[in-house]
């Protein structure tokens, strides 16, 4: 597995948290509560919550709005030397996007069991097919991250 060497946790948690925050602003809207959040140089220049119900867009996962806008931020689809930060393991939708952007490393939460593709169900980061390697840390305020999953689908089963 690769792997990237922490440096600074606290500030991975940092920004875990703001990634967080969005999540809270898409559970709100019915959105399953994912946020992500893109760094270079230490500013976020990308956010993005789920939003694929609200959008009517299947593509419109956290790591999908926030990559687009800090694309769009920088006036380049190439994100060299940012950091992705996400609430829950990206699915391969999203880690092909990371790979094809360039982005440096991705920090996320939570584990996604049946769909995550870092750790969970593969480990698509290190395969040697890839033009791109990225650099990886899970478990960031996992347990946070998990439990605004948990709360929002014990929740939604309630509501019937």
């Amino acid at each position: 597995m690769r792997q990237s060497q922490i440096i600074d946790r606290s500030q991975d948690q940092h920004f875990m948290r703001e990634a967080m925050a969005l999540a809270s602003q898409g559970s709100a809207l019915g959105e399953v509560p994912v946020g992500a959040i893109v760094v270079q140089n230490g500013e976020i220049i990308g956010r993005g919550f789920n939003c694929p119900i609200s959008g009517s867009d299947p593509s419109a996962h956290a790591e999908m709005v926030a990559i687009r806008s800090a694309a769009q931020a920088l006036s380049n689809y190439r994100l060299p030397g940012s950091t992705l930060y996400v609430t829950l393991e990206p699915c391969s939708m999203c880690a092909g996007l990371i790979v094809h952007s360039r982005i440096a490393r991705v920090v996320y939460g939570a584990l996604e069991p049946k769909a995550g593709i870092v750790q969970s169900q593969g480990q698509f980061f290190s395969q040697a097919f890839l033009n791109h390697r990225v650099l990886f840390e899970g478990g960031v305020l996992a347990e946070e991250c998990g439990r605004m999953l948990s709360e929002f689908f014990k929740m939604r089963r309630a509501k019937g």
